[in-house]
């Protein structure tokens, strides 16, 4: 059986749940910061926007 309160180790020694644990105490993911980036107008970033480009065409005509 496998006891959820065992440490767990990779073949090398390191311990999977705390590097785990400092993941996600990290800070943000490199995603994460592109997606910020382009919401607060980054250049080459269009893929994370969520700006509707038609609705921003309409309002400059």
């Amino acid at each position: 059986m496998n006891d959820h309160n065992e440490k767990q180790f990779t073949s090398s020694g390191t311990d999977i749940i705390e590097v785990k644990r400092q993941n996600a105490a990290s800070g943000l993911t490199y995603n994460e910061v592109k997606e910020l980036i382009a919401k607060s107008g980054g250049k080459g970033t269009a893929v994370y926007s969520d700006t509707n480009s038609d609705e921003i065409k309409m309002k400059n005509q």
